[in-house]
């Protein structure tokens, strides 16, 4: 089997893994079938499984998520000969898992919003461990010293200066363009959901709040 033909082996496999949404999975497993239609943006991701499904729910989509990413891309790392396959293959089995996440083949292409599943693909990249760092670094730098809210500006930021980082600082134009796939699809996403925006509010540790814009005055 060519190095090719795996690659685009371990793409489809990745995009299959992303295509299980774990939190309807648990969901139905402890019997909360109707938790995703509780919450306000009906997102079946992490966030909502933990908050309408319990802890139990909450962790194990958790993991399973993180997995789902994670497997494809250490396996294919390992197994698939990546040094001798196009830049763009390796980028494509790096986002497939988010891609299927978000857009789900076993679902009606309508997933949730893919944050898990990016940490669990960059993890895949060990021992290159920049780029999952970087990605860390800007959820928690925008979460706690610049705290922006709510939630999707939050996103925004976090994936985009992450990829402004990874240009700056990585020379690997696989796992660039990969993050840039992932950020596309994310951005997408995030613009068709319901999840609430309103007004972008940045608080410096807490303290000083500064409104950036406000929708309603639009």
């Amino acid at each position: 089997m060519s190095t090719m033909v795996r690659a685009a082996m371990f793409a489809v496999l990745g995009y299959l893994s992303g295509s299980v949404l774990y939190a309807r999975v648990f969901a139905r497993l402890f019997r909360k079938e109707n938790m995703l239609e509780q919450s306000r943006d009906q997102n079946p991701g992490t966030a909502n499984a933990f908050l309408y499904g319990g802890f139990w729910c909450g962790t194990l989509t958790l993991v399973f998520d993180l997995l789902k990413g994670f497997l494809p891309v250490y396996l294919f790392l390992q197994y698939g000969n990546p040094g001798r396959v196009h830049p763009f293959l390796v980028a494509l089995v790096l986002a497939a898992p988010v891609i299927g996440h978000i857009f789900p083949l076993f679902y009606g292409l309508k997933g949730g919003k893919g944050i898990a599943v990016t940490f669990g693909c960059l993890a895949g990249l060990y021992p290159v461990l920049q780029p999952l760092l970087a990605f860390a670094f800007c959820f928690l730098f925008f979460s706690l010293i610049v705290k922006i809210s709510p939630h999707f500006y939050r996103t925004v930021f976090s994936y985009v200066l992450s990829l402004v980082i990874l240009i700056r600082r990585m020379r690997n134009p696989a796992v660039i363009f990969g993050f840039l796939v992932i950020t596309a699809v994310v951005l997408v996403r995030l613009h068709a959901s319901r999840e609430e925006r309103g007004r972008l509010e940045v608080k410096l540790f807490g303290c000083f709040n500064t409104f950036l814009r406000d929708r309603r005055r639009t």
